[in-house]
């Protein structure tokens, strides 16, 4: 079939999309989503009435720039066979295990916009509803790390973190980092944006300074300053990871096979051969039990063995926030009050024992008392100034990060001791206030569990960029504090 082809300036986001008329369709037999063959490319098709007269293509902005055309060239149609990973995809939904093979191809489909969002998704579900064995969390890291970028540093050892999440204010990494690098170890630490909390650590540091760069930039900040804190969904490295985060995200689905794979693959794409996994447990915390959390410790261990990666896992304490702020801004201020040797003391402590877990795993001795000493001394803070300015952004005092100008700070109605305090209504206020997407909003504790109240002292305070985010978060506040 012939037809004039139609410049759209619609966007995917990725995938090459087409617009055809239905009429047209039904001459070729092509029904939505089905792929179409234009200049030996595979297209996927949505159909019109009226938004394409027959005779007529048009082309979303990705296909346009893809193909290579002219408006109102005429091009020749042809219908098109489906990827072959759509077949795994349906294979993987209805419970069955997927080999190295068709990991690959569904990897390489997702990384090359070969298949739709939609699609994509519904791997993302398989793995969600029918779990995955170690064999294809494997298999998913190795197509990962295959099908993206990766930094060759040919220098050891190559220290890195990672926290499996679910605590708000959980954030050690960029303390950990400054610690460990002024220790003189290298540890190029790339990071995921919010998937179920107010922050990532690239949200957290993106206040401080710029976050997304190229592979090679990152090699040369890490090189230059011995660390970084960068996002790690950068074009060039592990995109297919980050594709597959972004699924997740409008139902907050974490599916323990991806989890164990996009971690173990991010520290792959930049050749970390020793790596702590933080596993924080409790009530409302991502994982809630011991038992669960023992279980996710044993299969990060063998995937890592697996893999060939030196792994230490850690569980950790979660039923609570760490640290008091809650939110991109105000998490920011808590990293550069520790680093001060103030600020929470339940992040600086926590912060140390990492740091000195990492060191110790290299072969440092007297692990925690370097750590330590290199905090107190304010060498760690001296090196994430180092850092910021490596990355583009400017050193800050606490006091001088912007938070949200609209507050609401909640105080205790009577005397008491707080006997608990909801991660998940913590989390949920700062959501509804604006974080992470708004920088400044969040939440921040004037008090953590033990402590004892008297009448009128302040909980927690909300903040918020804008008033109608502050009134929402007011509105839909159920008591997140219990004492």
């Amino acid at each position: 079939m012939k037809c004039k082809v139609k410049k759209k300036r619609l966007s995917s986001g990725g995938p090459l999309i087409a617009i055809m008329h239905e009429t047209d369709a039904q001459k070729l037999g092509i029904h939505p989503l089905d792929r179409i063959q234009i200049k030996k490319t595979a297209v996927v098709v949505n159909l019109t009435c009226c938004d394409i007269k027959p005779g007529y293509i048009g082309l979303f902005i990705e296909t346009w720039n893809t193909i290579h055309v002219k408006e109102n060239e005429i091009i020749d149609i042809q219908p098109a066979k489906k990827p072959l990973s759509l077949k795994y995809i349906k294979q993987k939904l209805d419970g069955y295990e997927l080999n190295e093979e068709e990991m690959q191809e569904i990897i390489k489909d997702i990384n090359r916009n070969n298949i739709t969002e939609i699609e994509a998704t519904y791997f993302v579900a398989g793995c969600y509803r029918n779990g995955m064995t170690l064999n294809e969390s494997a298999a998913l890291t190795k197509a990962i790390v295959k099908n993206s970028g990766q930094i060759r540093f040919h220098k050891y050892p190559i220290v890195d973190k990672h926290s499996v999440g679910g605590v708000p204010g959980n954030r050690t990494t960029p303390i950990i980092v400054a610690i460990v690098a002024a220790a003189g170890l290298r540890i190029p630490k790339t990071s995921t944006r919010s998937i179920t909390s107010p922050a990532g650590t690239a949200d957290t540091m993106e206040v401080l300074a710029p976050v997304e760069f190229t592979a090679k930039e990152i090699k040369e900040i890490a090189q230059k300053t011995g660390g970084c804190l960068v996002w790690g969904g950068t074009k060039d490295l592990a995109s297919a990871d980050d594709k597959l985060i972004k699924l997740e995200k409008p139902l907050r689905l974490d599916p323990e096979g991806i989890l164990l794979a996009s971690i173990l693959a991010k520290k792959s794409a930049v050749e970390s051969s020793h790596i702590l996994i933080d596993i924080p447990y409790g009530t409302e915390a991502k994982i809630e039990t011991r038992k669960e959390a023992l279980r996710l410790k044993k299969r990060f261990t063998q995937l890592g063995k697996k893999l060939g990666l030196r792994t230490q896992v850690m569980l950790t304490e979660g039923s609570e926030p760490i640290g008091n702020g809650i939110g991109p801004a105000l998490e920011a201020r808590d990293v550069l009050l520790v680093l001060q040797d103030k600020g929470p003391e339940d992040l600086k402590k926590k912060s140390l024992i990492m740091a000195a877990k990492l060191m110790k795993m290299v072969g440092i001795k007297n692990a925690k008392k370097k750590a330590t000493d290199i905090l107190k001394s304010g060498e760690a803070l001296l090196k994430l100034q180092e850092i910021i300015k490596a990355q583009g952004g400017k050193p800050k005092r606490p006091e001088d990060i912007s938070l949200g100008k609209y507050t609401y700070t909640v105080k205790a109605k009577k005397v008491g001791k707080i006997t608990h305090i909801s991660n998940k209504e913590i989390a949920r206020i700062a959501f509804i206030a604006g974080a992470p997407q708004d920088k400044g909003a969040g939440v921040y504790l004037h008090v953590h569990k033990g402590a004892k109240v008297t009448i009128n002292q302040s909980l927690y305070t909300i903040y918020a960029e804008h008033a109608n985010k502050l009134t929402e978060a007011k509105k839909e506040v159920k008591e997140p504090i219990e004492y």
